[in-house]
């Protein structure tokens, strides 16, 4: 895009703030957040997957809108449903620097039954249900998105890739191993990339052709043209088979009868030249506890230091992290580990783990291989081993978390992966009020 066409949009200089092209500054983000997020279990007993927090300080769905906001998409819609009063408070905390008054906006739409008397169905009806205010914003182009995947997409570059190929849909599509694309939507495409077939997690996935051990699939990562967009949804809406969801009814209809092109993610992907294309689908225990743990490696896929594509989020206000102690057997330390604000580590040794805001580990204790969210509380001498911590949780003096499988197993919720779950009801504490 010529630099000529790009204008200024909302924010203050001092944010950082990116400039629009025009292929951005007339597309609109619709962001699927009413994910109930069943495989992270205990995790999502209190909030959407969307909110679950995420590499210390972020929230799953910060990293959907930095993509929007870092690509200069900035008329956004989020889509909520399931158990989302914490999603709705973080974005009405952490995105509310978009200025309504230069056509920048995050709006926050619950399900209101506002068609029929159904939540959303689907998640093509979340979007139909809330047509209206799309065409309000009269974009040229839709893109649509998950809010629920951890990924750096420069959004302008897949635009640009639709316009070229004059696409009624483009499908963002990843690479991953064959074992695991049953999971996922799976496409085949032909030289120019039109997608030639399309089927939602099947139970044989279909190989990319001369890989046999790798298949090529869905992101769920769309741009549609809008007026064909808002035409594909009234006609599904009408259709009384149809389970109303872009991956089993819109996508499959459009490849047969209509211009549907995929784009690989490397072609998108906003990391620095040279790194690999990074996006994770953290939807269970043991992907979510795995991205947390990688980030605390030297040189992570996700870098989350680059001041050329931010991630935002709310920034709660705290204390530096503080590290108190110095005895021969009492030393306060971590290593390998990323440590948030406002925690202190009291006598205590962490290693290659990730610790959230306002954390408090106390004197003699361990913690290894664990993700600890917000104001999560380590009491003296407790051990604490491959686990995630729920928000909230205070360990009692002593207690052993990773040491013993079959104690884990009677007390907490251990994964297929031996990751061991532990929430402030197992515990048998009160979740505090907020406390998710």
């Amino acid at each position: 895009m010529d630099e000529g066409m790009r204008v200024r949009r909302g924010g203050r200089a001092d944010e950082g703030v990116r400039f629009a092209s025009e292929l951005t500054r007339d597309a609109y983000a619709m962001v699927l957040a009413g994910g109930r997020g069943s495989r992270l279990h205990q995790l999502t007993d209190w909030r959407a997957k969307p909110a679950v927090p995420f590499a210390g300080k972020f929230r799953i769905i910060d990293f959907t809108l930095s993509n929007c906001v870092n690509s200069g998409v900035r008329q956004i819609g989020v889509a909520t449903q399931y158990k989302a009063q914490s999603l709705i408070r973080h974005l009405q905390r952490a995105w509310s620097f978009l200025d309504g008054r230069f056509g920048d906006f995050v709006d926050i739409m619950p399900a209101q039954q506002q068609v029929e008397q159904n939540w959303y169905q689907g998640t093509a009806d979340a979007v139909y249900q809330n047509l209206g205010a799309i065409r309000e914003a009269r974009p040229r182009r839709v893109l649509v998105l998950s809010g629920d995947h951890v990924y750096k997409m420069n959004y302008e570059k897949l635009l640009a890739f639709h316009d070229r190929k004059c696409a009624d849909i483009t499908v963002a599509c990843v690479e991953v191993p064959l074992a695991q694309a049953s999971a996922f939507g799976v496409m085949s495409v032909g030289a120019d990339w039109r997608i030639d077939a399309f089927t939602e997690k099947p139970a044989s996935p279909a190989p990319m052709p001369g890989r046999p051990d790798t298949a090529l699939v869905n992101m769920g990562v769309y741009v549609f043209s809008a007026d064909f967009l808002y035409e594909q949804l009234e006609r599904d809406a009408a259709d009384p088979g149809s389970s109303h969801d872009f991956g089993h009814d819109l996508i499959p209809h459009a490849v047969r009868h209509h211009r549907a092109y995929a784009q690989p993610f490397s072609e998108s992907f906003a990391g620095a030249p040279g790194s690999l294309p990074y996006w994770r689908d953290v939807g269970t225990i043991d992907a979510f506890w795995s991205a947390n743990m990688e980030l605390t490696g030297i040189t992570p896929e996700l870098n989350l230091y680059d001041e050329d594509w931010p991630v935002w989020t709310y920034q709660e206000q705290t204390p530096p992290a503080k590290f108190v102690f110095d005895d021969e057997n009492r030393r306060g330390m971590a290593i390998d580990s990323m440590v948030a604000g406002g925690t202190i580590i009291s006598g205590a040794i962490v290693r290659r783990s990730m610790l959230f805001t306002r954390v408090r580990v106390h004197s003699f204790a361990k913690v290894e291989d664990s993700v600890l969210l917000p104001k999560v509380e380590v009491g003296r001498s407790c051990v604490v081993r491959k686990a995630v911590i729920d928000r909230g949780c205070v360990i009692p003096e002593g207690m052993r978390i990773g040491v013993d499988p079959d104690a884990d197993r009677a007390r907490f919720r251990v994964s297929e992966g031996g990751v061991v779950l532990v929430t402030p009801e197992m515990l048998g504490q009160a979740r505090a009020p907020g406390g998710y």
